[in-house]
């Protein structure tokens, strides 16, 4: 489970908070302000988004919590693994270890090489699946960038509903408007402070940490798509586990290379 996020949403929120001082947070809370600023921005979202997305976003914060769910250096073992098969036993024998694979997108692409499928039809459609993949994971992270552009633009117009207000009222020959002036700006620049909070500690953080985990697969799977090509191509186990770890860290690299060293070789040599 990756907290991370939350960490982050709490630790600023304590900071904020002792910025202001326990004893003055009553002056920065209005509803008015609050109505404006949190309401016109989830407004403006679902306005924005088909129901189809916003129904989603509980799911989306399960992504934020999940943690690392895509295993690079493992699934380069596995594809190494189902590469031997296939040199030694032929693409046929795929078919069977297809059925003890739980990810869709790894499954799928077995089974596409198993069928006898051109090897370039299997990256056209891999590949199309993946940028489709890739434009719902746009979309979502775009929700969440949406916010944080929203929520500033909705401090503006509180502060300027605020202001007008505060100018319709203020009558400086009263000591009534006189008094009151100072506490009417106070109001109406709280809405800006409401929208820039929204905005840099809750949407952008959160669209931030969607983007990573929307990399991660991209990573994840693009590592699929060109183990799977090889794999059909008969390319050998070693040369390919090479290949696929060029996109790890050196360190990674380093010991996965040199875990493959000190294993029994298998299949021949090109």
């Amino acid at each position: 489970m990756d907290l991370t996020t939350i960490i982050g949403i709490v630790f600023g929120t304590v900071l904020i908070v002792n910025g202001i001082g326990i004893a003055k947070l009553g002056n920065f809370f209005d509803m008015p302000s609050i109505l404006i600023v949190v309401g016109g921005t989830f407004a403006a979202i679902i306005a924005s988004y088909p129901l189809s997305i916003l129904k989603d976003m509980p799911k989306h914060f399960k992504v934020l919590l999940r943690g690392k769910q895509y295993n690079i250096p493992k699934l380069v073992d596995q594809l190494v693994d189902l590469a031997m098969v296939a040199r030694q036993s032929g693409l046929l024998a795929l078919e069977e270890k297809a059925e003890e694979i739980k990810d869709p997108f790894l499954k799928q692409s077995l089974l596409m090489i198993v069928d006898a499928n051109d090897p370039d039809r299997v990256r056209v459609l891999l590949e199309r699946e993946l940028e489709n993949q890739m434009t719902r994971h746009d979309q979502v992270a775009g929700l969440y960038e949406k916010g944080s552009a929203y929520a500033p633009a909705f401090g503006m117009i509180g502060t300027l509903v605020g202001l007008v207000n505060m100018l319709k009222g203020m009558d400086l020959g009263s000591s009534d408007g006189a008094a009151t002036l100072g506490q009417d700006m106070g109001v109406a620049l709280i809405t800006t402070f409401y929208g820039s909070v929204l905005s840099n500690l809750i949407f952008h953080p959160i669209a931030k940490k969607l983007r990573i985990r929307q990399d991660e697969e991209e990573l994840y799977c693009s590592t699929i798509i060109e183990g799977i090509i090889a794999i059909q191509a008969g390319e050998n186990p070693k040369y390919l586990r090479e290949h696929l770890l060029a996109s790890l860290k050196q360190s990674q690299q380093k010991k996965l290379l040199s875990k493959a060293a000190s294993a029994p070789a298998a299949g021949g040599d090109d």
